[in-house]
């Protein structure tokens, strides 16, 4: 990590341990840690780490917000950090300036479709959009009849019924009927749904193996204080086999999700080698929160699944994260038409390359 990122991201680790400790949010039932946490992250300019300078952002690098959202997953917060950078990064691509406030984007699922009308105003409908309820604006990618734009549109002019994810957090459809939007500019050649679909994934793929990483801490913590038959239940074989099945998933999402942020924070365009490193980040991540979370669940027993217990936090957004910006068998599929289309041939130097 270089000296940058490692600024940035230590300045993330310290508001998120100041202001978003999972005990303390987990007891707290009516979300009064949130104004503080936004703040504090607006003020250090977190959100728009990914809009230039000219564009009423922070100007860091891609790898720079990659390491803020890794820290956002380690503790599982629930704001709208990650959608606000990804659609400051989606409006950037055409030089729109960001606005003050949390954002989200539209669509976020690869069957949605937003429309550019002939009059320049948009209609489609978007589900699973994240966060759409406590957003100011959205980052919209609209298709038209002279391709793609981007548009920046105000949220109170969209049509959003509310949706709750596995996590309880925002999973609201967005409906747009004729809306005006604010700004709208056309989209960057080459530019395409399946970018940010991939950015998008790569990012959930990065807070996927955050959680994991703080499930497999708060899970050997747990085996070495609990007692049972007068020993701790971290001496037992079986026990110690599932911690070290759940460090093995820990720790193939970990390398696969930093593999594609790297891969994408060096990367030119997104070409077959992009696409390679984000999908199976994407399906590889997914995989390993439905075995880790079960694994870690089954080394707490009951308590685990309590509303009092910090567990489910992680648990529960890593399993609802896997869904994000196109699941695993989605990403599954293309990749397969992706190496069917190249040819037996070119499968392995696509892979060795990487």
């Amino acid at each position: 990590m270089a000296e940058s990122e490692n600024i940035v991201a230590e300045t993330a680790e310290r508001i998120f341990a100041d202001l978003a400790d999972a005990q303390t949010i987990n007891s707290d039932k009516k979300g009064n840690w949130k104004a503080p946490l936004w703040q504090a992250l607006t003020e250090n300019g977190l959100p728009l780490s990914w809009v230039p300078e000219d564009c009423n952002g922070s100007g860091a690098s891609l790898a720079e917000g990659f390491s803020v959202l890794s820290a956002a997953g380690r503790f599982a917060i629930a704001v709208p950090l990650a959608e606000t950078m990804l659609a400051g990064w989606l409006l950037a691509q055409a030089k729109i300036a960001s606005p003050d406030g949390a954002m989200t984007i539209a669509p976020a699922s690869p069957k949605d479709r937003i429309t550019l009308n002939a009059d320049g105003s948009l209609s489609g409908r978007a589900r699973g959009v994240p966060f759409a309820r406590d957003a100011r604006h959205l980052a919209v990618l609209a298709i038209g009849t002279d391709g793609l734009s981007i548009a920046l549109v105000e949220a109170g002019k969209v049509r959003i019924e509310a949706g709750l994810n596995l996590a309880s957090d925002g999973n609201d459809t967005v409906t747009f009927t004729n809306v005006q939007p604010v700004t709208i500019k056309p989209a960057p050649k080459g530019f395409d749904l399946t970018t940010l679909l991939l950015m998008g994934g790569v990012a959930r793929s990065l807070q996927i193996a955050g959680a994991l990483e703080s499930m497999l801490d708060i899970s050997v913590r747990y085996s070495n204080e609990r007692v049972a038959f007068e020993k701790k239940i971290s001496k037992f074989q079986a026990v110690q086999h599932n911690l070290a099945r759940l460090a093995g998933e820990s720790a193939a999402a970990l390398a696969a999700a930093t593999s594609a942020a790297d891969a994408l924070a060096n990367a030119t365009s997104f070409d077959d080698a992009m696409f390679l490193e984000a999908a199976a980040a994407k399906i590889r991540c997914s995989e390993a929160a439905e075995k880790g979370a079960a694994i870690a669940h089954q080394v707490h027993g009951a308590i685990g699944f309590t509303i009092e217990h910090i567990l489910h936090r992680y648990s529960l957004r890593a399993l609802a994260w896997r869904d994000d910006f196109g699941s695993e068998s989605y990403w599954a599929v293309e990749l397969g038409k992706l190496v069917a289309a190249r040819g037996a041939d070119e499968l392995w130097p696509l892979v060795a390359s990487r």
